[in-house]
Parts: C-alpha cells; structure tokens; sequence
C-alpha cells in the first residue's frame, strides 16, 4: 500500500515557476516508480515527467527543458519543478506511484500507475 499527498500547487502568472511536492507512505517493502501526471478538462491525463527507481527520467515533449522531476535518496519524497510555466500548463496535477523492478525505465502511461494522489491545481495566468 502506498500513500501520496501532493502539494505546491497554486497560482501564477505566465512565465512563472512551482515546485510541486510529493510526500511518498509506503507500506510495503516494493520499490515504486513514480511519475506526476496533469488533467484539466475535456482532456485525458497525461503523464508529465515519470522517474524510475534509478533515477531515469522521461518527459512529456511539453515539458522538456522546462520541468525537472526529481526524488530524494530515501524516495520519500518527489518533486516537479516548473519554470516557464504557460497558460496551457494548467491543469490538476497528480503524483503517482507503480509497482516496478529497479531496471525498470520510467513510463509516461497513466494505466500502468496503481496509485494516486489527491490532484494539486496549478493555474496559470496570461
């Protein structure tokens, strides 16, 4: 069982930056990839920037260059840092946790992902 609590979200102006956070609660002793994924609506999730167990990383095209997505060494925590943030970056914004081997490469495809946070709502102003 894993557990995810996501904050940081809020409001900013184009151009702007976040770090969105993830606390990580693991009940169990199976490493987890973990990704952050947004939704706003009429859309269907998307996965943003997923890292993997050691430490690689995969991007949605939008996001590169402009997110990092990043974990401490204990993995008890994620991070998304945003900068350049644009009116189209607006979106409910999701932590998510999979069951994975430490080879494992990082996946952006939000139904391989068994767990999920609450959502963080990042709103960003022109």
């Amino acid at each position: 069982q894993v557990q995810l609590v996501e904050t940081g979200g809020g409001s900013v102006q184009t151009g702007g930056s976040l770090r969105l956070s993830c606390e990580v609660s693991r009940y169990t002793n199976s490493g987890h990839c973990m990704g952050w994924f947004r939704q706003s609506p009429g859309k269907e999730r998307e996965g943003v920037a997923t890292i993997s167990r050691g430490d690689l990383t995969a991007y949605a095209a939008s996001a590169k260059g402009r997110f990092t997505i990043t974990q401490d060494s204990a993995k008890r925590n994620v991070y998304l840092q945003m900068n350049n943030l644009k009116p189209e970056d607006a979106a409910i914004y999701y932590c998510a946790a999979k069951p994975c081997a430490w080879s494992t490469p990082p996946s952006r495809d939000p139904v391989l992902y068994k767990y999920w946070g609450q959502g963080t709502q990042v709103a960003v102003s022109s």
